[in-house]
């Protein structure tokens, strides 16, 4: 008869390892995932992905299937009622016949199962739970991807804007150095050399747009929907909230793989219930009331009322070491899914270390590259203006073409950068049990 609790001996301590934040009962994790993603238009896209998804839309109707099921469990605790009226002509050697019938209306309760009906009801309620918290999986996995995709797209918006802005850049350099050797200041080697390195960059526009409609199609796909441009706004529409981890066992028991685990615990736990109860006795009341005309010749005046009550007490003596058998497994099974779930609360915690190291590693690079980036600006405009003086004949087109180069490099990484940071929380979000609440 008794409730699910959690083991007490289920670890907790240090799951999110040395590198753990914060110390309130919250996190970003219990953020619904309206208040993590504040982009306008990324919202409606996984508002539309929530509402159109097709796996989303079986799990609701199985949620619906598992709370009937649990109405039945609930039901069994109530008498059932069945009225079964009957009749009979009885003749001999073809003389006028008898006529019978009775009315009755029977009752049967199962008042004394020693926790049988509440287990099996416990049981049910937990069910429903596992495929509502199924759906929420779904549903984190749902919101994540979109977020990943968007920014995604974001990122490759910005690499293609700042790819075009180079070329531009570029062609004007071949331009002048084409003037220099007119100018008898420079050579064909040159002039070939930068147009060589302008075509590069002009051929890796193609592979950028190539990887948007890509980004674009696995986003329509996950929307249900088919191919067309997505609308978006740009990297730095992402605004990252304040990182607070939250306390392990508080936070991660919202995950929903997590919740799942423990589920399945606490319907084994309901197992070993329902084993031991089988030891016991159960009561049974059942009784018939009605009427009959007992062979009367009037048919519808009743002859004789009928009534009788039955109390059965079932009890297991010898079942062949069935019962026994059953219940070890049940307590095995039941050891095995506490297993399990400590197992998922470990890897967990991992995944939200992992996150966390990633989303640190994004932000101390950040200032890194900006100062890289910085020095690469001003080493290209000097390089460039001593090319242009070309008096002091310090510099050739090569080292033009080298710092143009390294600064283009620098500047896609900090895009990439940029992007890792917004991935890196998201899958911090994610890991903390984000994005599976409305």
């Amino acid at each position: 008869m008794k409730s699910y609790e959690r083991p007490t001996d289920i670890k907790t301590d240090g799951l999110y390892g040395s590198i753990q934040t914060g110390s309130s009962e919250q996190g970003i994790g219990a953020k619904a995932w309206r208040e993590f993603f504040t982009d306008p238009t990324l919202q409606a896209l996984i508002e539309r992905g929530l509402s159109q998804n097709v796996s989303i839309r079986q799990l609701d109707l199985q949620i619906q299937e598992a709370q009937e099921y649990l109405k039945c469990s609930k039901l069994a605790y109530i008498p059932s009622l069945a009225i079964a009226p009957q009749g009979q002509l009885s003749s001999m050697d073809w003389n006028k016949p008898l006529k019978f019938y009775t009315v009755p209306l029977s009752a049967s309760w199962q008042i004394g199962s020693f926790g049988q009906l509440r287990n099996a009801k416990k049981k049910a309620e937990v069910g429903v739970e596992q495929v509502k918290t199924a759906r929420m999986a779904v549903q984190q996995s749902l919101v994540a991807n979109i977020a990943n995709l968007y920014y995604t797209l974001c990122m490759l918006d910005a690499q293609l804007e700042l790819s075009q802005q180079t070329v531009k850049n570029w062609q004007e350099t071949v331009r002048y150095t084409r003037t220099l050797m007119e100018a008898g200041r420079s050579n064909k080697a040159a002039v070939a050399q930068t147009q060589a390195n302008c075509y590069s960059v002009e051929s890796s526009l193609y592979d950028l747009r190539q990887a948007i409609a890509e980004a674009e199609n696995a986003l329509c796909t996950i929307l249900g929907e088919t191919p067309h441009t997505i609308q978006r706004s740009n990297l730095s529409s992402f605004q990252a909230p304040n990182i607070e981890t939250g306390v392990p066992m508080s936070l991660l028991q919202n995950r929903p793989d997590v919740k799942q685990a423990e589920l399945k615990l606490a319907s084994a736990f309901y197992d070993v219930n329902s084993a031991q109860a089988s030891f016991y006795p159960a009561l049974t009341i059942s009784g018939t009331i009605g009427f009959t005309n007992n062979g009367g010749s009037v048919e519808l005046n009743p002859g004789k009322w009928i009534w009788n009550a039955l109390g059965q007490l079932a009890q297991p003596i010898f079942q062949n070491g069935r019962l026994r058998a059953q219940k070890k497994v049940a307590v095995m099974q039941q050891e095995e899914a506490k297993m399990a779930f400590q197992q998922s609360l470990i890897s967990a915690g991992n995944e939200v270390n992992t996150a966390l190291i990633k989303l640190q590693t994004a932000q101390g690079k950040k200032t890194l590259i900006a100062s890289q980036v910085q020095s690469l600006t001003d080493a290209v405009e000097a390089t460039e203006a001593l090319y242009k003086d070309n008096v002091t004949r310090q510099v050739n087109y090569l080292n033009v073409l080298t710092a143009q180069t390294g600064l283009l490099n620098a500047q896609l990484g900090q895009i990439s950068n940029q992007f890792a940071t917004v991935q890196a929380t998201i899958d911090l979000y994610q890991t903390l049990g984000g994005g599976s609440l409305q």
